[in-house]
């Protein structure tokens, strides 16, 4: 498949169960929108459904990450309040924050 891409297009990666690919995209895409602040989970509920089918499964696994960190903390680092830290800083992160602007209230 396309640089090793698990879900692309609802073609599965060679080797790997269509039922663990739908399961763990599922899981994400309902992490990302029950996040607890609703800014939260309009924020990485939408970015999940844009852009989570064209995640690799090592961007996934950095998503999965960024959905462990607390609300507050995530938040300010998206609307630029406080820096984001280096380990945090990662292209899947870039991806999220340029999804979501920043220059008009979060509806």
């Amino acid at each position: 498949m396309d640089g090793g891409r698990a879900l692309r297009g609802g073609v599965v990666e060679p080797g790997r169960e269509p039922a663990l690919c739908d399961a763990r995209l599922g899981l994400l895409r309902l992490r990302s929108m029950r996040r607890g602040i609703r800014e939260m989970d309009l924020i990485m509920g939408r970015f999940a459904d844009a852009e989570i089918g064209t995640l690799t499964e090592e961007e996934l696994t950095t998503f999965e990450a960024l959905i462990e960190v607390p609300d507050r903390d995530l938040f300010r680092w998206l609307t630029g309040e406080d820096a984001t830290p280096a380990n945090y800083d990662t292209p899947v992160y870039r991806r999220l924050k340029a999804f979501h602007r920043h220059d008009a209230p979060i509806h």
